[in-house]
């Protein structure tokens, strides 16, 4: 709006109007070019811009007499958008934080030890208990005699509730589960970024006993909506980010923050949130699948660079904070065996493909005075911390209000449209729809 009224006051001077409305198309084919490209990839595509140029150029050229049909098509668009806007404008007005709300008082749990917690998020790592079985038959035994060799606790089995970064990691910091609560599309659901950046449960509870939270993750993902930072620290300031933004843009290695982090403020118990993208999962959709094999075979290769980065990460802690509390837990699996990860919105009994989606990795080194408490009862996400909470603050009554163990998605294909449970809290594969 500012550069057509510019460019009327411009054009006030001696001008053509052929020539007038030559940059009128012009200008105006290319706008709209360019408002489509950043509604498909958020940031300004090299191939996209350039044709965006180039078919606003021949427009421009050949049908500069037509701009206000143009226009009145445009209008036309608009007005089409509205019946998709309306329902994503109510479900914002009628969004309800009611999910959130904890079912006892753990919020104001007390610790009885306070031990600095390290909680690394290797996206797409799943359970030792499935890496070397179905789909992936991959031997991962020497990262997992790492572990071992650093006193970790490893929890077979262990999956999560939703296969997203953004669904899973919600439920997790929320202790709570969301069904996909007013959700629109795949993998973003309504406020999300809030829950896990800005404000949960889990944060609140640490800080009420005296925690000093850092967030630190190789890319800024989490950060995409520039929600308010719920964190003391961020290896990321939003004054580096662009307004628009997938949070992909830019990597960064988390292991020089985090040792120049626990060098400070050394009389405070710390919490790190560090998450990871690797070893990550498939391709998305089936346009960027490499198939089933290459899939596979660029999971494995970035598993084995995950595995370094982990040790790397955990050989340094060991060095500089041997009594931590030091938990791996990843948001979800690599979806390996299939071809993209939306084809698990098909409805699916294939047992190791719905593993391979949900199926997690946890691993808990405690501090000494714990010993290693692998009897406790970690089956998924959601009541990860709910069960930590309670060990640390010697409260066995808080697992009484533990959620369900599902694992859940949402299914469109091959079945009526819906949150389908696949997964039950035994860990047996069902297929039965949420109401």
């Amino acid at each position: 709006m500012v550069v057509f009224g510019l460019l009327r006051l411009f054009f006030k001077l001696k001008w053509p109007d052929k020539n007038r409305m030559r940059v009128y198309t012009f200008l105006n084919v290319l706008f709209f070019l360019v408002f489509i490209q950043l509604c498909l990839y958020t940031r300004p595509q090299l191939w996209f811009t350039f044709g965006a140029v180039i078919v606003s150029f021949l427009v421009s050229g050949f049908l500069y007499s037509q701009l206000k049909k143009i226009v009145v098509f445009q209008w036309l668009l608009a007005l089409v958008a509205v019946f998709w806007l309306v329902p994503v404008v109510q479900s914002q007005l009628n969004y309800s934080e009611a999910w959130l709300q904890q079912p006892d008082e753990i919020e104001k749990v007390i610790f009885k030890t306070k031990p600095n917690i390290y909680f690394i998020q290797p996206d797409g790592y799943v359970n030792f208990s499935e890496i070397d079985k179905g789909y992936y038959q991959i031997d991962n035994s020497e990262f997992k005699s790492f572990l071992q060799g650093q006193d970790f606790t490893i929890y077979p089995n262990f999956r999560s509730n939703y296969c997203t970064t953004l669904t899973s990691n919600a439920s997790v910091f929320s202790m709570k589960h969301h069904y996909y609560n007013n959700g629109f599309n795949f993998s973003e659901r309504m406020n999300l970024r809030e829950v896990i950046v800005s404000d949960n449960a889990v944060l609140r509870v640490l800080k009420n006993n005296g925690y000093k939270t850092h967030l630190l993750a190789e890319w800024a993902y989490l950060l995409a909506n520039l929600p308010e930072m719920g964190y003391d620290e961020c290896n990321f300031s939003y004054d580096e980010l662009p307004y628009l933004t997938t949070g992909l843009d830019e990597i960064r290695e988390v292991a020089p923050y985090l040792e120049q982090a626990m060098q400070r403020d050394t009389l405070q118990p710390k919490f790190y949130f560090i998450e990871l993208f690797l070893p990550g999962h498939i391709a998305t959709t089936a346009a960027e699948s490499a198939g089933v094999e290459g899939e596979k075979e660029w999971w494995t290769n970035n598993l084995r660079e995950s595995n370094k980065k982990l040790e790397t990460l955990l050989s340094m802690i060991e060095d500089k904070d041997p009594n931590a509390l030091v938990v791996l837990l990843s948001d979800h699996g690599g979806y390996v065996g299939m071809e993209y990860m939306s084809e698990l919105r098909s409805k699916s009994n294939d047992r190791d493909k719905i593993y391979s989606a949900f199926s997690s990795l946890l691993a808990v080194k405690w501090p000494k005075e714990y010993a290693s408490n692998d009897e406790l009862p970690f089956r998924s996400g959601v009541n990860f911390f709910r069960i930590l909470f309670s060990q640390l603050a010697v409260e066995p009554d808080y697992l009484d209000q533990l959620q369900d163990d599902g694992s859940y998605h949402n299914v469109d294909r091959g079945a009526p449209k819906g949150v389908y449970q696949y997964i039950n809290g035994d860990g047996k594969i069902v297929f039965k729809l949420k109401n």
